[in-house]
């Protein structure tokens, strides 16, 4: 009995969290099911209950309600802008090593690319607030880097989200810099068989363990040849506490969650008006669908007979309006209300570009934190093969959000109203910029056609052969023609 209870004990500890794990755990799952809609939001059922209702009617209205997805739309607005341009490396020592050409095409030995791998980290750095990258090398026993070139071994990288990240612990080192002095995972989850690995920066341990079974089936421990944990998290926005993120989805998952209910209601509010709730007595004959009759017994209480009971909630555009004034809210929170509207907003310039320098703004820390990831990812790459990074990564510092539109048609209107030929030049040479066109661009003249040998035909039938622009031009004044 004790040896069962002591192994229990033992497989309870190696699958725990610490406590900071414990307390954020639910918070990165309500990130998670918001990001990822679907059935991953209706099974986590965020539509309040009604009292007196049924499981089986609060199934039904969980299926019946569609989810208006902000946060993957917010999300994605980020990307499209953060990777429109591809980060620009200099890899230096690194630059001419074979193993590096074939990191940059398959990052993590499953065929995505470093560009690719690292905008799925910027989009669950978004969603939980950070995420981390480990960078690993298979110990196939191999003595030199010729050998392990031979059997395909290199450096690779894997994303860990925070939900399978159980512990870790940061300390100081000799001149004050925090590195991670322990780090434990859940490596992989197949049914009721999970792996978990904890690193330090002496050993890695692997355990094996069958939750069915409550036993752990295998144990392994090897020596870490880097001697430091390979791990880089990489932050959205840096929050208070060491290794905790701001999600940029913190605010935005509480307004869709309120969205999402007000949806419900609508289709609550369209029911029971389009189909009233009849009050009878057990005795009452009733039928249903359009024109269905109502059987009354002889002899009922005139005060029994049956009635309509009317819909008196809430209206439809009331609810739709509050709907709207949440969207409105996320645009504000994320910044996004000019490159996500879908109809046109009344917004004065000065507003419209206060908008779009805070999203630059934004976006521009996103690109930093990354740059600062992906180099600490080279520094690791280049430890595993030897050698120390010096290269340099740098991601766009800067994004074009403008309304070309808008500005466009302001300065048509500039034009019209414009006598000063410099402004006229001014507002000309603004056209061609938008138009990618150098400014000292001149444009080269039309090179003037050669004339073409032709016979032309004059009122009374005459004809003769022209040969140059002067002379068809003086015929054709006289009422010749050319057919």
């Amino acid at each position: 009995m004790d040896q069962i209870e002591n192994l229990s004990n033992a497989v309870t500890e190696a699958l725990a969290g610490n406590s900071t794990y414990n307390t954020y755990q639910p918070i990165w799952e309500y990130y998670l099911e918001s990001y990822i809609g679907g059935a991953e939001y209706r099974n986590a059922e965020h539509l309040v209950r009604y009292q007196l209702e049924t499981e089986r009617e609060y199934t039904a209205r969980l299926y019946q309600t569609p989810l208006d997805n902000h946060c993957n739309s917010v999300i994605s607005v980020y990307n499209s802008f953060l990777f429109r341009e591809q980060a620009h490396r200099e890899l230096g020592v690194l630059e001419n090593m074979p193993e590096v050409e074939d990191f940059l095409k398959d990052a993590d030995f499953d065929g995505r690319s470093l560009n690719a791998f690292m905008k799925d980290v910027a989009t669950w750095a978004s969603v939980f607030g950070h995420c981390y990258v480990m960078v690993t090398k298979a110990n196939v026993g191999a003595t030199t880097r010729a050998e392990e070139q031979e059997q395909g071994v290199r450096p690779y990288i894997s994303y860990l989200t925070p939900l399978v990240v159980l512990d870790w612990e940061y300390s100081r080192n000799s001149i004050g810099r925090y590195e991670l002095q322990y780090f434990k995972y859940l490596e992989d989850h197949n049914g009721s068989i999970q792996t978990i690995k904890e690193w330090t920066p002496d050993y890695i341990y692997t355990k094996v363990i069958d939750t069915e079974a409550d036993m752990i089936i295998e144990e392994t421990e090897e020596v870490n040849q880097l001697g430091k944990i390979p791990v880089v998290t990489v932050y959205n926005q840096k929050g208070i506490q060491r290794g905790i993120g701001v999600s940029d989805i913190a605010d935005v998952a509480d307004l869709q969650k309120y969205i999402y209910n007000c949806t419900s209601e609508i289709m609550q509010s369209v029911q029971m008006d389009t189909h009233p709730s009849l009050v009878t007595t057990p005795e009452v004959n009733v039928g249903t669908g359009s024109g269905a009759l109502i059987h009354v017994p002889e002899g009922v209480d005139p005060g029994l007979k049956p009635y309509l009971l009317e819909f008196t909630g809430a209206g439809v555009d009331k609810i739709l309006s509050a709907i709207a004034q949440k969207e409105q809210a996320i645009d504000k929170i994320a910044n996004t209300g000019a490159v996500r509207a879908t109809e046109a907003r009344t917004m004065s310039g000065v507003a419209m570009e206060t908008e779009f320098q805070l999203l630059n703004a934004k976006l521009a820390e996103k690109a930093d934190n990354l740059e600062l990831a992906e180099e600490q990812i080279w520094t690791l790459f280049a430890n595993y093969v030897g050698t120390q990074f010096d290269g340099e990564i740098e991601y766009p510092g800067s994004f074009n959000i403008r309304d070309v539109g808008s500005e466009i048609e302001q300065l048509v209107k500039a034009k019209s109203a414009a006598t000063n030929p410099m402004v006229i030049e001014e507002i000309d040479a603004k056209i061609l910029e938008w138009l990618g066109v150098d400014e000292e661009y001149e444009m080269e003249p039309m090179q003037e056609q050669e004339f073409e040998t032709h016979t032309m035909y004059g009122p009374n039938g005459e004809e003769r052969v022209v040969t140059t622009q002067a002379e068809h031009e003086e015929l054709a004044a006289q009422g010749w023609v050319h057919q």
